[in-house]
C-alpha cells in the first residue's frame, strides 16, 4: 500500500511539473508584439516646378495625421473595468419512515418464540450549501501600439507592449486587436473599448510578482490532479 501511495504521489509531481513548464513567463522584446516597419510606398520626388507631390500629400500639412498605414503609431487609452458577482443558496431536507405491523395468519398473530415480527425504518437527509463570488478589475493608462496590417476594408491590426522597470521588478502592458479607422480620434488616440478581438495583458516580473505565486507543495495539493482530497 505504501508503494502504491508513493507511486501516485510521484505521478502527481511529474504531472504538476509538466504543467509548471507551460507557465507563461513574459519577457521584453517578444517578437509577437514587435512594431512593424513602415512600407516605403513612394518614390524619390523629382523637381518639376509644382508645389505638390506624392511625398508632400502623404506627409505634409494637408494629409491625414491619424494612423492608416503599416508602421503608423496609435495611442491606446486603457479604460477597462469589469465587475462580476454571483451568489447561490441550496437547502435540501428529506425524511421518511416505514412501519410494518405483526404478521397475521388465519386471523391469528404469528409469533416466533414469543416475539411478534415487526419492521420499522426511519431515514432523514439534510443538505445546506451556500456559495458567493465577487470579482472586479480595473485598468487605466495609455500605451502606444503600431499598425502591423491593413485589411481590405480599412481595418487596422495593431500590436504593442510597454515595459516599466521598477525597483523590485518590471511591469508590462501588452495590447493586440483590430481598430476601425473611424474610431480613431483627431489626436490619433483610440479607447481600448473600441478594439475588436482585443487581447490586453497586464502583469509583472520580479520580487513583487514572485511573492504572489504559490509554492510547489501548495500547487500540488490544490491542483486538479490531487486525488487524496
Amino acid at each position: 500500500m505504501k508503494k502504491f501511495v508513493l507511486a501516485v504521489a510521484l505521478s502527481q509531481i511529474v504531472l504538476l511539473q509538466g504543467c509548471a513548464l507551460d507557465t507563461f513567463s513574459a519577457k521584453p522584446d517578444d517578437p509577437k508584439y514587435a512594431p512593424a516597419l513602415p512600407e516605403e510606398d513612394y518614390t524619390q520626388a523629382m523637381p518639376t516646378g509644382g508645389i505638390y507631390n506624392a511625398y508632400t500629400l502623404n506627409n505634409g500639412m494637408y494629409s491625414d495625421t491619424s494612423a492608416h498605414k503599416v508602421g503608423d503609431i496609435i495611442a491606446v487609452t486603457l479604460e477597462e473595468s469589469t465587475k462580476a458577482s454571483k451568489k447561490a443558496n441550496t437547502d435540501l431536507d428529506k425524511s421518511g419512515s416505514n412501519n410494518f405491523g405483526g404478521i397475521t395468519l388465519g386471523g391469528r398473530a404469528v409469533s416466533v418464540k414469543g416475539y411478534t415480527p415487526t419492521l420499522s425504518t426511519n431515514s432523514s437527509s439534510t443538505f445546506s450549501g451556500e456559495s458567493k463570488a465577487d470579482q472586479s478589475n480595473s485598468l487605466k493608462g495609455q500605451i502606444s501600439v503600431s499598425v502591423v496590417k491593413v485589411y481590405s476594408n480599412g481595418n487596422l491590426q495593431v500590436q504593442g507592449e510597454k515595459w516599466l522597470m521598477l525597483n523590485n521588478g518590471n511591469e508590462y502592458v501588452r495590447v493586440t486587436g483590430l481598430i476601425r479607422p473611424s474610431d480613431i480620434s483627431s489626436d490619433n488616440t483610440v479607447s481600448s473599448q473600441r478594439i475588436a478581438n482585443a487581447r490586453i495583458q497586464y502583469g509583472g516580473t520580479g520580487d513583487f510578482a514572485d511573492t504572489q505565486e504559490r509554492g510547489f507543495i501548495s500547487r500540488l495539493f490544490n491542483s486538479a490532479f490531487n486525488i487524496f482530497f
